[in-house]
């Protein structure tokens, strides 16, 4: 019997193993080694290509952030996806930083950290998401405006959509220098500054915010920005902090959005 559940546990050891890798990125683009986590399905075919999420932490996180909160290998193995977290640095903002030379977080991302995950992973090209919180909300959003033929869709939760908001501001000052000096800038590297290059467009998004969380007013000018551009956009108010009670949450909610897109294809 001891034998037996001896097995059993380097059995499962060896499934979590196969079905978790982490890649280390020694990147031009950045100023330290990143690492990303990727999560695939354990009843994987070979030859199948999967739909793929990325996950983008929220500030002063890292790539261990999004596993806490809703554990992503369940998530791969009930959606059958592959799951994609990266390292945000910290504070990066996943933004090619105008005032730091070697922090270029979009560069990486397009140039290497995708066309690695298509290359080792088999990825559904068609059928590519990403999404996040805090931060990553805002990151995700932000890179999906900036190549929307590379996505599906995208998602945001809690999401610093406005970076002229002076109270989400963490670390933004060293990215884009002082708004006083060039307050448009920090308006061009912003969520709401580039949704209207989805006008016409259509892509669908989602995002949502708690009625508690600092964020909330900016989603909500987020929202009606959307209306106005008849960009097609699904967004929840509902209640909640900002806080990983509220994210466990919200990410529920944004897979079965992505599932419905999914399954309607």
């Amino acid at each position: 019997m001891k034998h037996l559940s001896l097995l059993l546990i380097a059995t499962l050891c060896y499934l979590s193993t196969f079905a978790q890798k982490q890649l280390v990125f020694n990147s031009k683009n950045l100023p330290r080694t990143d690492t990303v986590w990727v999560f695939t399905p354990h009843n994987m075919s070979k030859h199948k290509t999967l739909p793929t999420v990325f996950l983008l932490h929220g500030f002063s996180a890292n790539y261990k952030q999004w596993n806490s909160i809703m554990d992503a290998q369940k998530y791969a193995d009930d959606f059958g996806y592959i799951l994609v977290c990266p390292d945000g640095l910290f504070n990066s903002w996943y933004i090619n930083s105008p005032a730091k030379k070697d922090w270029q977080y979009e560069s990486f991302f397009f140039d290497e950290l995708m066309p690695k995950i298509k290359t080792d992973f088999p990825v559904d090209t068609s059928n590519v998401f990403i999404t996040g919180l805090s931060m990553g909300g805002h990151g995700a959003l932000y890179l999906f405006l900036k190549h929307p033929e590379l996505f599906k869709s995208a998602g945001s939760t809690s999401g610093g959509v406005d970076l002229t908001d002076p109270i989400g501001q963490f670390g933004v000052p060293d990215l884009l220098g002082n708004p006083s000096h060039d307050s448009d800038i920090w308006l061009q590297y912003s969520v709401i500054g580039n949704i209207d290059k989805l006008k016409g467009s259509k892509k669908q998004i989602i995002f949502d915010d708690g009625n508690s969380d600092f964020f909330y007013h900016a989603n909500n000018n987020l929202k009606k920005k959307c209306d106005s551009l008849k960009i097609n956009a699904t967004y929840t108010q509902q209640p909640g902090s900002h806080n990983a009670t509220y994210w466990k949450k919200s990410i529920k909610q944004q897979f079965a959005f992505f599932k419905t897109i999914v399954d309607g294809d």
